[in-house]
């Protein structure tokens, strides 16, 4: 027998041998799905039952890839990250032909352009802004747009030294989120703020309370500007930080102050914040601790409750105001988040900003209390809207995430991230080079801060903070457009 026919022998044993596995499986199938009692299709249509769960899975990457229009994707669409990727390029983000943007849907802002713009050498970029005049250790934060929380945990170790490195070169800070001060934090010689959960993770007793000597070694380190105390998270309002048991390293473990390898659940609130007043107390026994500049992070669920807060801040004494505050939209971003908390509680951005922009200048606070925007702010058109709604500053998390190669496979939760921003696996990890990631940071960074430079100039003021809401119109809902200081008073020069 020649060596022809021996091979087409084997062949064709080798393609028996495949059918009757693939019989045998089929069969092994058919019999679990047809016994099996969690899956009514399976149990009803065994073997073809399971093709329906397999083309669910592969749904949501076709429909990002294939099917979904560039301005429909959510919670980001295509044309919001392809920005991102090329400023993070530093690429030219020009393009042609005209836009792709539906510009009559209801809530679009669009900026009123000036009829004599200043000239090239009229205009000067953003003057960097002090904050916390009362504290012993003020900060004059330089930029305009920032990193917002992204804990050490949520995040891997090379994603927040890729954070680290490019805040230092872009020359904006970095907020640590909730999960406490790591080495990584301090990569590079980036501004630092430290945020402080319910949970108090990195300045926690073991019962949860706050550490004093702990929060004084935090702030005796000069890269550390200012403390953030959250009081809720537009993506969780009324409920603390998820941190899965498999991303709760030794390492984690050792900053936050948790047992290893334990699902790490801050409580819904600071429990020893329980009104105004507690609340305003815990803002200046941390300030008197640490010398430096106090704020908090919240998301507005009604101007209520911020009324009564400025109203006690009046009857005690500016001196025991906190010195910024971070609204977070009710659409904000999270690792975890219950999908109703996510989806249908507390305030967008869009409405929530203008609210107490207005009701701070209302109370005289304006000026004492500095105002920093956060929620799904990716692109210059948004840093732009926020800024002439009335923040001092923009803080985002997931543009920077994008800026590091984020896919938005949204498995976040999951110890599974593909571009190994949000894994503590290894060989996950192995695909994120901060040497080239801390670059594409930084671009992302300066890239939004030329853009909403360029919009500014273009309605007709020399930087962005001179924006107002008159330089803004607001499709509405029979496709016409209203200026933003008709809907919301306009904030005072």
């Amino acid at each position: 027998m020649g060596w022809a026919a021996v091979a087409l022998q084997t062949l064709a044993l080798g393609f028996v041998f495949v059918i009757g596995v693939a019989v045998a499986m089929v069969v092994i199938f058919f019999i679990i799905d047809r016994t099996q009692t969690g899956d009514a299709i399976r149990r009803n249509y065994p073997v073809i039952g399971r093709f329906r769960h397999l083309f669910t899975t592969l749904g949501e990457f076709f429909r990002q890839y294939f099917f979904a229009m560039d301005r429909e994707e959510m919670p980001f669409n295509r044309a919001q990250r392809d920005w991102v990727a090329r400023a993070a390029r530093g690429e030219s983000n020009t393009i042609a032909f005209g836009s792709t943007r539906n510009l009559n849907v209801v809530g679009t802002p669009i900026f009123v352009n000036a009829p004599f713009p200043p000239l090239d050498d009229q205009f000067a970029t953003t003057e960097p802004m002090l904050i916390g005049p009362g504290a012993r250790e003020p900060y004059l934060a330089p930029s305009i747009f920032n990193i917002s929380g992204m804990s050490y945990g949520a995040l891997s170790r090379p994603a927040v030294e890729a954070l680290s490195r490019g805040a230092a070169e872009a020359g904006i800070w970095l907020n640590t989120g909730e999960g406490g001060l790591s080495p990584h934090h301090l990569t590079a010689n980036c501004d630092i703020v430290f945020q402080i959960g319910t949970a108090k993770y990195g300045v926690r007793n073991d019962d949860g309370s706050l550490n004093e000597d702990k929060l004084r070694a935090v702030a005796a380190n000069p890269q550390v500007k200012m403390f953030e105390i959250k009081m809720a998270q537009g993506a969780k309002p009324g409920k603390g930080g998820i941190l899965p048991g498999e991303k709760v390293t030794p390492e984690i473990a050792a900053i936050r102050g948790i047992p290893v390898g334990e699902a790490s659940l801050s409580p819904n609130r600071h429990v020893d914040i329980g009104d105004i007043d507690s609340f305003l107390d815990m803002v200046v026994r941390i300030r008197e601790i640490t010398g430096k500049p106090v704020g908090f992070k919240t998301v507005i669920g009604s101007s209520d409750p911020f009324r009564d807060l400025f109203a006690r801040i009046l009857e005690r004494g500016e001196a025991c105001a906190p010195d910024f505050m971070t609204i977070d939209g009710g659409e904000g971003g999270t690792g975890a988040s219950p999908m109703p908390l996510m989806d249908l509680v507390g305030m967008p951005i869009r409405e929530s900003l203008p609210r107490m922009t207005s009701l701070l200048n209302e109370m005289g606070l304006r000026g004492r209390i500095r105002l920093i925007a956060s929620g799904k702010l990716v692109n210059p058109g948004d840093v732009a809207w926020a800024i002439a709604a009335g923040a001092d500053f923009v803080t985002n998390a997931r543009g920077f995430m994008f800026s590091m190669g984020c896919i938005q496979a949204l498995k976040c939760n999951k110890n599974t991230c593909p571009t190994g921003i949000t894994t503590h696996d290894p060989r996950l990890q192995k695909g994120l080079v901060v040497e080239d990631k801390y670059k594409k940071v930084a671009n992302y960074a300066k890239g939004i801060i030329k853009d909403v430079e360029t919009i500014a100039h273009s309605v007709g003021v020399a930087e962005p903070r001179q924006m107002r809401r008159r330089h803004v119109r607001i499709v509405q809902d029979d496709g016409t457009s209203r200026r933003m200081d008709h809907i919301f008073e306009d904030v005072s020069d």
